[in-house]
């Protein structure tokens, strides 16, 4: 699924966690209780690290 603002607003809770889209290392993060989360992922020194932020 793209990372559209359709693909954003229709994102619905499931029973697990679930990734909508990505692009360059940020994708959404829909958890099972409606909540959407943000999450960039980088590397630093050659280690993979991500960040979460919250809607």
């Amino acid at each position: 699924m793209a990372l559209t603002d359709t693909a954003i607003r229709t994102a619905k809770p499931k029973d697990k966690p679930y990734k909508v889209g990505g692009f360059q290392g940020l994708y959404l993060l829909a958890n099972f209780g409606g909540r959407k989360l943000w999450h960039p992922k980088y590397r630093m020194h050659g280690v993979e690290r991500k960040l979460a932020l919250a809607t």
